[in-house]
């Protein structure tokens, strides 16, 4: 035989991605989308000193495997020491190589029931359990995911706060007891893509003195940056090093780096690119109000909007907005699969998707 030997586990699953590109669904219908709504990207893009610093970059060079000066910036930034931050290639990287540090055949990690799903994936990838919890409402659950956790003696659990793809979030207060009530032996992980875009108050304090919490954070949302893959996670010193075992440590290119770095210096854009995510949520309420539905608060780039039907008719929705050039997403799971989710957008893809809207529900009724 010359077919490969893969181990039992790779040979057992199967061949899938967690989500389907846009890029993908353009080629199956020939056609670019017209307004790019789907995926939470951050359509005002990066500073324009991140975009010069990118453009500046001797690509020719592999990038600095430790990452020093993006480090330095960030531990000025979050009033940490450098070694209780590790750089990675998006939070979906520092992802993948937590689950492999702590994840092997049948260990359990918890989860909600249609939470991200590549942090799914990679559980699934190193052979882990998967234990979840149902949502509360439309908000993640933070006391049953500890209860679940103590239950199967978890090694990892997860939970993102604001939530994707919901949009939904919890305050200081209860994350922190969150925190305080991980079991021993469980490392808990909080997914802070999002905490830009939240209320003054939503992220808990940083506190790098116990090695159970790892926070992590990204460059993809509210620094414009996803195409670039830059996302770093903050914990105690003793889990970052253990990164350093698994991690691919020229994983980072020098342009990402060089752009990460112009950009986490630059808050003046920022601060102008959250108002502009303001008032583009603010659009999208009001244009699936006059169309019947019901925007959720939305703590993040993104505003999630019930349908009022069943998950039935909102991936009718979904399919019918794909084909008049509109990509949006939706939950995966029920009862929150009665939703789909609109990214915040220009004016002009704004206003493609307020024509676009009424067509799409007509079409379907």
């Amino acid at each position: 035989m010359k077919s490969p030997r893969y181990t039992p586990l790779v040979a057992s699953l199967p061949s899938t991605v967690p989500f389907v590109g846009p890029e993908t669904q353009e080629r199956a219908q020939g056609a670019k989308f017209a307004a790019r709504l789907g995926a939470n990207e951050n359509v005002f893009g990066p500073s324009p000193k991140a975009t010069k610093a990118m453009a500046e970059v001797d690509i020719w060079a592999y990038g600095d495997p430790e990452n020093y000066d993006l480090k330095q910036a960030l531990a000025v930034h979050h009033d940490v020491a450098p070694e209780n931050i590790v750089v990675g290639e998006g939070i979906d990287g520092l992802l993948g190589y937590l689950v492999r540090m702590l994840v092997e055949h049948d260990t359990p990690v918890v989860t909600s029931k249609g939470a991200y799903p590549t942090f799914n994936f990679h559980v699934a990838g190193f052979g882990g359990a998967l234990k979840t919890v149902p949502f509360k409402g439309d908000f993640e659950d933070p006391d049953a995911l500890i209860a679940k956790a103590r239950a199967v003696d978890a090694s990892l659990i997860y939970i993102a706060n604001p939530d994707n793809p919901m949009g939904t979030w919890h305050g200081a207060e209860i994350m922190q007891k969150m925190i305080d009530n991980v079991p021993n032996g469980a490392v808990l992980c909080l997914d802070e893509a999002y905490v830009e875009f939240a209320p003054v108050g939503t992220a808990p304090a940083l506190d790098v003195s116990t090695p159970n919490i790892i926070r992590m954070r990204t460059f993809s949302k509210a620094y414009g940056m996803a195409g670039a893959r830059v996302g770093y996670a903050i914990a105690e010193a003793s889990l970052i090093d253990a990164f350093n075992k698994v991690r691919n440590h020229f994983g980072m290119n020098r342009a990402a780096q060089a752009g990460a770095l112009a950009a986490l210096g630059d808050q003046n854009y920022l601060a102008q690119t959250l108002k502009n995510v303001t008032a583009a949520k603010a659009r999208i309420g009001d244009i699936v109000r006059w169309n019947g539905f019901e925007p959720l608060p939305s703590a993040t780039n993104f505003v999630t909007i019930d349908c009022k039907r069943d998950g039935d008719y909102a991936r009718a929705l979904v399919s019918a907005l794909i084909a008049r050039g509109i990509f949006v997403r939706m939950p995966f799971v029920a009862p929150q699969d009665r939703c789909i989710r609109v990214s915040a957008g220009r004016e002009v893809d704004l206003d493609l998707f307020e024509a676009a809207l009424p067509q799409a529900i007509k079409a379907i009724s």
